[in-house]
């Protein structure tokens, strides 16, 4: 019997999602400036005052974490109440927290319908990054990935998006003190990396907003090149991407040959290697100072000889990029090892020669399986575990 295809595009319809609370009320998170502005006016705010009072919500909201409208005291009373009338300010619900041995935090985060979505901050010296997710689980089906066995059952929208950044910040006890500067706190949270659950460019819209409001500078005020997004290789939105969004890329690249990467990565069937250099060649935003990295993760005896360093620094040749050597990180019922280190040690050495850097990522949180690789929502694995439970009499 000849195993189904694997799926290599999104499968599903994306449907527009109104920004409605569990009460039913207007959620004011994920909206953009103009829309907040617009919800303002319907509810019953005069049109000449309406810009103003949507930058004074969006300050409390993103630049000082308010939640209740109550406490938003450069407002008037009864606009307050008007407010809290017709809007809430929700971010999802956080379900379980873990922590590594190594400081990484890992959430999981329920949203609108019961769904679950990971979110990872991993502290290092001098910067803390948190990998967000962009998608209920993820339809690409990457072989090595813990994340594709997990069928994708829908796209995030902005809020839940930008409400994770919202969540970490909470933890992490970011938001400014009253009366202070929010520049002149520390920040914990200083870069995002789109490289949790889903593929990003197969939520385009929903990213761009969230990452907006990420880097609007009377918010949460991340410059755009403190976050990096991270694709499979979507090559029709990565120009797109530069245009509207500008932060940095990454793409997960894992292979020098299309047999290989057609089993690791099933997207490169629709849109292979070749095809794939040459978008990031015309990539608008492509700079020495703003280099392409390319992840790559070290599979024991698929992709990690030298002829395949060789062939990776000949393929990339002329691209401006970094190469992010990632050891496996194993996961239960795994179907590939990790390589060992002193492969890896050779293949970042001829990378390294050829004249790119190539670091080779510590593994964090592998613990609490928060490391590359590993994101899938409680949910899923539980309904895994009972599916492949016996029967009991």
């Amino acid at each position: 019997m000849t195993a189904p295809a694997t799926p290599i595009t999104q499968d599903v319809l994306t449907l527009p999602r109104k920004p409605v609370a569990t009460d039913g009320s207007t959620n004011l998170v994920g909206l953009t400036r103009d829309g907040l502005r617009d919800a303002l006016i319907a509810a019953g705010t005069p049109e000449r005052q309406a810009k103003m009072r949507a930058g004074q919500v969006w300050q409390w909201i993103y630049q000082k974490g308010v939640r209740e409208f109550e406490a938003m005291t450069n407002l008037a009373k009864p606009y307050r109440a008007m407010l809290a009338d017709h809007f809430v300010i929700e971010v999802p619900q956080v379900v379980r927290r873990e922590v590594s041995a190594d400081g990484t935090r890992k959430y999981l985060l329920r949203i609108a319908g019961g769904h679950e979505v990971e979110t990872v901050y991993i502290p290092e010296e001098g910067r803390g990054t948190l990998c967000i997710s962009s998608q209920v689980g993820c339809t690409l089906t990457c072989s090595f990935c813990h994340t594709g066995t997990q069928r994708l059952v829908r796209n995030l929208t902005p809020a839940e998006i930008v409400g994770q950044i919202m969540v970490a910040r909470d933890d992490l006890g970011e938001w400014p003190e009253p009366g202070r500067n929010p520049k002149d706190e520390t920040r914990l949270l200083s870069n995002i990396v789109l490289m949790g659950m889903g593929e990003p460019l197969y939520n385009f819209e929903a990213v761009r907003d969230g990452m907006r409001i990420a880097m609007d500078p009377e918010g949460i005020s991340l410059s755009r090149r403190r976050i990096t997004l991270s694709t499979s290789g979507v090559v029709p939105e990565i120009a797109r991407a530069a245009d509207e969004i500008g932060c940095l890329l990454a793409v997960s690249f894992h292979a020098t040959t299309d047999d290989v990467r057609d089993r690791l990565v099933p997207i490169n069937k629709r849109w292979n290697i070749e095809s794939l250099l040459d978008a990031l060649r015309a990539y608008p935003r492509l700079s020495n100072s703003e280099r392409i990295t390319f992840e790559y993760v070290m599979l024991d005896g698929i992709n990690d000889s030298d002829d395949d360093a060789r062939r990776l620094v000949k393929l990339i040749e002329g691209i401006p990029a970094k190469i992010n050597l990632i050891p496996f990180n194993e996961w239960p019922g795994a179907p590939y090892r990790r390589s060992s280190n002193n492969r890896i040690r050779a293949f970042a050495d001829i990378v390294y020669k050829a004249g790119y850097a190539s670091p080779i990522r510590t593994p964090r949180g592998e613990d609490i399986m928060a490391a590359c690789g590993q994101l899938k929502s409680e949910t899923e694995r539980a309904r895994r575990t009972e599916r492949r439970a016996p029967a009991t009499l």
